[in-house]
């Protein structure tokens, strides 16, 4: 069978680019309109993408003065979205720390029935001290500790997924009997961190279990995902980088043995399109100029740990900053901001220009055929399986990847004309997982 992309949209309100809102034809609001996301899912239905995706986080992210703040939670919208489309999967961000295993598996479960099997977990173990603080505690959980409640919280999920036999509804009118006692069962699970008895009160998801993602790429984030991910969303920003990680994870994931084909590799990328590359380079410039320096200043010292005043927008990085083991919160963006920053030797305020859009995904601009080119580039390159795409304003970013650099990847044969499948695994050409407890399954 001949190997093609897998595309998930990464959609956020107005965009990537932290100043789409103030572009003209964006609608600042549109963070809190469900039809807006609707219409972002139809579009990307249109394009046959895999996937969309909402990324999430239990505090508020950002200064609400100064850009849209406050987001709709994911798996509401996600349910909404399921009504108007058909085939496109649907990724939501749930943390496992601070939530509990029961909530989040029967939440995800029900969106797996409600949408015909399009249901899929981004699972993420949050970093932030003003996250913690929402949830009664003074500090943030050290990293390899969100790390393994995180492991522990996914196999308690699965257990109870797997806590339902997939033939344990009859629903016999005649006879009266409607399902069989003894093909659910409880999970009795007693752990480190949960103490869950089952079994779920939602039937086994029409999936088995929901397409699980993972996107953290710390040693412990690779860990985690080499053992349950199926999707790794990732931000490299070379394509040697990207390979290596690709070339990693693969083996990680065959090291535990797991078939390395069963995890998609998607970088993201946010790619600013234009019909000629001067109307590409138009509009990147305008984004940046629309960029408000002291706002973007305060986030980046933020990330690297540093007073803002350490800072200086026509200079580059400080020589000395916190070391990688330093760090408890994003360590994987914190090492790729501070490499970007010194293998490239940008000032503050070109670092700032280049993580306007993507927050260090790689960003690329270009006409659709250069787009095309680049993500050819890196699928038969061993850098990727697919791409996160994550257009730098909606949804005039989406509308013209879908309608101009999808065709050219599909003449190509690299993309999908047409869903063969409908659920979010048939999609990314992955099995349905068998039931833990030898039960039958269909």
């Amino acid at each position: 069978m001949t190997r093609t992309l897998h595309f998930n949209a990464f959609l956020m309100s107005t965009g990537h680019h932290e100043s789409s809102w103030r572009l003209p034809e964006s609608d600042a609001r549109s963070g809190t309109d469900i039809k807006h996301y609707q219409r972002l899912a139809q579009i990307a239905e249109r394009g046959t993408f895999d996937s969309i995706f909402f990324a999430d986080s239990p505090q508020l992210m950002a200064n609400v003065a100064l850009r849209p703040s406050g987001n709709l939670e994911p798996l509401q919208i996600l349910t909404a979205v399921s009504t108007v489309t058909e085939r496109i999967g649907l990724i939501a961000t749930a943390t496992t720390s601070y939530n509990e295993p029961f909530n989040l598996a029967r939440a995800f479960a029900s969106l797996d029935h409600i949408s015909g099997g399009r249901a899929g977990w981004n699972i993420v173990t949050t970093a932030g001290l003003e996250a913690a603080q929402n949830f009664n505690l003074d500090e943030l959980p050290k990293h390899d500790v969100r790390y393994a409640r995180a492991a522990e919280f996914v196999d308690v999920a699965q257990k109870l997924w797997d806590s339902w036999d997939d033939d344990a509804i009859s629903a016999d009118k005649e006879s009266g009997v409607w399902g069989h006692n003894d093909r659910v069962r409880t999970v009795d699970h007693r752990g480190e961190f949960f103490s869950v008895r089952g079994p779920l009160n939602v039937p086994r998801p029409i999936q088995g279990y929901p397409l699980l993602v993972q996107a953290g790429s710390s040693e412990d984030g690779k860990d985690l995902a080499a053992r349950h991910a199926e999707a790794v969303f990732t931000a490299q920003q070379t394509i040697d980088d990207a390979r290596a990680f690709y070339a990693d994870l693969k083996a990680r994931a065959a090291a535990v043995g797991r078939n390395p084909d069963h995890i998609k590799i998607l970088p993201g990328i946010v790619p600013v399109i234009g019909s000629t590359e001067a109307e590409a380079r138009a509009l990147e410039l305008e984004l940046d100029r629309l960029i408000v320096p002291e706002y973007a200043l305060v986030q980046l010292a933020k990330t690297l740990k540093v007073d803002p005043t350490a800072l200086h927008l026509d200079e580059q990085l400080p020589e000395q900053l916190l070391p990688e083991d330093a760090i408890e919160e994003a360590k994987s963006r914190y090492t790729l901001i501070v490499e970007l920053a010194r293998r490239e030797r940008l000032t503050v305020r070109e670092l700032i220009g280049r993580l306007g859009g993507g927050r260090g995904h790689h960003t690329f601009t270009g006409t659709p055929l250069q787009v095309a080119d680049a993500i050819e580039e890196w699928f038969l390159g061993g850098a990727a399986d697919g791409f996160n795409i994550m257009p730098p304003a909606l949804p005039s970013g989406l509308e013209v990847f879908v309608d101009e650099v999808v065709p050219i990847l599909r003449a190509r044969g690299l993309f999908r004309t047409e869903y063969t499948g409908s659920t979010l695994r048939e999609h990314y050409g992955l099995p349905r997982p068998v039931n833990q407890f030898g039960l039958v399954t269909v």
